[in-house]
């Protein structure tokens, strides 16, 4: 998980709040020699913006997500960002094992300077975990760690969402209250998600930038973005 350091980093080129990717390139280092995942992507997105990140498998969709959270560098290029990120929702993974989930709440409270008892009040009511937040988070599901990577996520008031493909965590029930919470009660938040459906992106975003081998290009249509994903 990203420090708040790598989420609040600072340019000075814009004076309203905007994640900004410029000129992004990715080469992995493999046995078999380089392989190039991202070729100078560059976008911009501002407040109340959902920007949707459309590409088949190996795209480099979750190598950019990455990236803008601070999670991985990138080869060359830079993000700017004067907005609060979220660190990527489907990296639940990224929670300290031999910690409970009460620990991680407490560690997470820290570390962005939040109030423990109403973060965990929220984590509680949110997750449904119960007894479980008494466990090392090494024997959650991958569900389970997602409901608590999502909960903290959402209590914690980041400006920007980011979103590793739409996370459908849990029973139907609980899918219908992640979305209640992250599209209708924040409603005003930026988002930049890594998708696969069309209907969706063209249901809630406002902007999409398509991916087909390293290369990007944003659509304001999203509607035209999705028909062109389809062709890849």
């Amino acid at each position: 998980m990203p420090t708040p350091g790598a989420l609040l980093s600072t340019g000075s080129k814009h004076p309203q709040p905007r994640i900004e990717a410029i000129e992004l390139s990715k080469i992995f280092r493999t046995d078999i020699g380089a392989r190039p995942v991202l070729d100078r992507i560059s976008f911009s997105v501002g407040p109340r913006d959902r920007l949707a990140i459309l590409g088949r498998n190996g795209a480099g969709k979750s190598t950019l997500i990455q990236i803008l959270s601070g999670c991985l560098k990138p080869t060359s290029g830079e993000v700017i960002r004067t907005m609060t990120m979220s660190w990527p929702l489907a990296l639940g993974s990224q929670f300290e094992g031999m910690l409970t989930g009460y620990d991680n709440v407490r560690f997470i409270s820290k570390l962005y300077n939040q109030n423990y008892d109403e973060i965990i009040d929220f984590v509680e009511d949110f997750t449904e975990l119960g007894s479980h937040l008494n466990i090392q988070t090494r024997f959650y599901s991958s569900g389970m760690q997602m409901r608590l990577a999502f909960a903290l996520s959402l209590a914690i008031d980041f400006d920007c969402m980011l979103i590793d493909e739409v996370l459908m965590v849990g029973d139907a029930r609980f899918q219908r209250k992640c979305h209640i919470e992250l599209f209708e009660k924040r409603a005003n938040k930026t988002m930049i998600m890594a998708v696969h459906s069309a209907p969706f992106v063209t249901e809630f975003c406002n902007l999409a930038l398509v991916l087909k081998n390293g290369r990007g290009r944003v659509f304001e249509d999203v509607k035209f973005a999705t028909r062109i994903y389809a062709t890849l």
